[in-house]
């Protein structure tokens, strides 16, 4: 309001507003932001709204587009509190003023453009869309944070998100460009595209909520086999990811490998019980059935399109960086790039975790093991890259799993494959 105020007393460039095309944007803006598309986050939704909050920046100008974003205060979205609505209201507010500003001060002229000049309005614009949007989330973060919430957030997905705003705030543009033509029709005409929009972030953040519901489910299975293993798929996982992120991968590969951490053991559903649970020395035969269990969960999962890479991690996390590993004896450079992740974080995980036969060794500790292991069991540059991510980061290490209760039917594996301090006895069996 404060912005609005400044317009209309001090700055002079709202003393006419153009209260038509405030009404349409402003209704406009109301509908978009009344159906959001909702997040992979609880009680967290984007929309298409700012579209129209980028058209008024043309048409009415910095106040007029604080106005237009202001309406958010009257959202329609069921369970939205009224703090909720203010924030939105303000937040969107500081947006399009910021916006305006910058359209502006890059030469852009305020009113509706004129048909023969309308290329000089394309990098004003372009200019007031990279305000816009990337503040939008700035604000967004700083609320979240102040509220703890932060970690809430899909971050490896806001790359990809913050490029889609950008390419629908070309809708601005062009109810922006309409209106020299048609007028508040424009934003008719622009409203079934931009609901496509909206459709479009529905469909494919339901999609990543269908792939996660999917993996948790595979993961529920292959930990039901073992208390002690409980929550191991989430936190190699996670230590997968850090491993991926502090080597530069890209946002798709990088949920390829939080995918691929996750299901990297889903081999063991393969895998007989009785040599999973026997208290010994393993036979050839039976370390054999646990040398299968890669090819197992590949065998599983192969049929799940959207894993892509995560089926090489899945099928070759067990080899070692000099050649003998299993199943197919690869080394160093032979490996795929997404099991050398894996192997690591996998085995650290066994190590800082508790077992029935030991309890969970300290970080440092298995730091030094990484180390041990490195150009022999681990590709030395991940080992590296975890240990720089784990000083920068810290690391929080599992709580101790639970006892399971006497009369749960619930299996408890008595041999793991993924410890290096522990390595699996194996017998002749001739």
């Amino acid at each position: 309001m404060a912005l609005v105020v400044h317009g209309v007393f001090v700055g002079g460039r709202f003393d006419r507003p153009d209260w038509p095309a405030l009404l349409v944007l402003g209704l406009l803006f109301l509908v978009c932001e009344s159906v959001p598309a909702l997040l992979n986050v609880r009680q967290a939704a984007i929309s298409v709204s700012f579209s129209a909050a980028l058209a008024a920046v043309v048409l009415v100008g910095p106040e007029g587009a604080a106005l237009v974003g202001m309406t958010a205060v009257f959202s329609v979205r069921p369970g939205l509190a009224l703090t909720k609505r203010l924030y939105n209201g303000a937040q969107f507010a500081i947006c399009g003023y910021a916006a305006g500003e910058t359209y502006l001060r890059l030469g852009g002229q305020q009113g509706v453009p004129r048909i023969a000049g309308f290329d000089d309005l394309i990098m004003p614009f372009a200019g007031a869309a990279a305000v816009y949007v990337p503040l939008n989330f700035a604000l967004i973060a700083i609320m979240l944070s102040l509220a703890g919430q932060i970690e809430r957030v899909p971050l490896r997905g806001m790359a990809q998100l913050l490029v889609s705003y950008l390419g629908y705030a070309t809708f601005g543009l062009l109810i922006a460009g309409l209106w020299a033509t048609v007028q508040s029709i424009s934003a008719v005409l622009v409203l079934l595209p931009l609901f496509v929009a909206r459709w479009a972030f529905g469909q494919y953040w339901a999609q990543q909520r269908s792939y996660d519901a999917t993996i948790a489910a595979l993961c529920q299975a292959v930990e039901t086999k073992d208390y002690y293993t409980r929550g191991h798929c989430t936190r190699v996982s996670l230590a997968s990811t850090m491993i991926a992120e502090e080597i530069g991968m890209g946002p798709e590969r990088l949920r390829a490998i939080r995918y691929a951490g996750m299901l990297h053991d889903v081999g063991k559903l393969g895998v007989p019980t009785k040599v999973l649970q026997k208290d010994g020395p393993l036979t050839e035969e039976e370390f054999a059935a646990i040398q299968l269990h890669p090819m197992r969960g590949l065998e599983i999962v192969q049929g799940i399109d959207f894993l892509d890479e995560a089926f090489a991690g899945i099928m070759h996390h067990h080899e070692k960086h000099d050649g003998t590993g299993y199943p197919m004896g690869l080394a160093a450079g032979e490996i795929p790039e997404f099991a050398r992740i894996i192997a690591v974080a996998d085995a650290f995980d066994s190590i800082t975790s508790d077992r029935c036969y030991r309890v969970a060794r300290s970080v440092p500790v298995a730091m030094d093991e990484l180390r041990k292991g490195a150009g022999k069991q681990f590709d030395p540059v991940m080992v590296t890259a975890f240990v720089r991510a784990i000083e920068r980061d810290g690391w929080n290490p599992p709580q101790r799993a639970p006892a399971a209760p006497p009369d749960d039917e619930a299996e408890t594996t008595l041999k793991d494959h993924d410890d290096p301090t522990m390595p699996i006895q194996v017998v002749s069996d001739r």
